[in-house]
């Protein structure tokens, strides 16, 4: 269980789900090591696929716990919109899931969809880092209460 972002060896596993590679290292890029100096640095999980998603959801081994999800919320053939609505129901104790929409008028779509936070493409490095370390933050709050 991470405790404190301060510890130099607690780390966070940020799943991130997008059938595009480019998307995904657009992600890893703008998030680097650590998206704030007090969250926990992160360790990078990628799902190209839903069913793969899902099994990294729905893994049982601790070592494979996934703390934050991103989504792409333009993935295809399932869309990171309905894959959140999925896993929000489905999954019991869903890590927070940060989506990345098409434009900012999927705002509703982010809203039915039950994400956590919503940042639009084209990725804005400071507002995913910031998006995400809120999320890293509540998530460390969840997991020490």
């Amino acid at each position: 269980m991470v405790v404190s972002g301060t510890d130099t060896g607690a780390r966070m596993r940020v799943l991130v789900y997008s059938d595009k590679a480019d998307t995904r290292e657009q992600v890893r890029t703008a998030i680097g090591r650590r998206p704030a100096a007090d969250v926990p640095k992160v360790e990078f999980v990628e799902c190209a696929t839903a069913p793969g998603v899902l099994r990294k959801l729905e893994s049982t081994d601790p070592a494979e716990r996934v703390d934050v999800a991103v989504f792409d919320g333009e993935a295809a053939p399932t869309g990171g919109m309905g894959l959140c609505r999925q896993v929000k129901d489905e999954i019991y104790r869903c890590p927070p899931v940060l989506l990345l929409v098409g434009r900012r008028d999927d705002g509703w779509l982010a809203t039915w969809s039950q994400a956590d936070q919503v940042v639009s493409h084209p990725i804005d490095p400071v507002a995913l880092a910031e998006s995400l370390a809120e999320l890293m933050r509540q998530r460390v709050a969840a997991l020490s209460g």
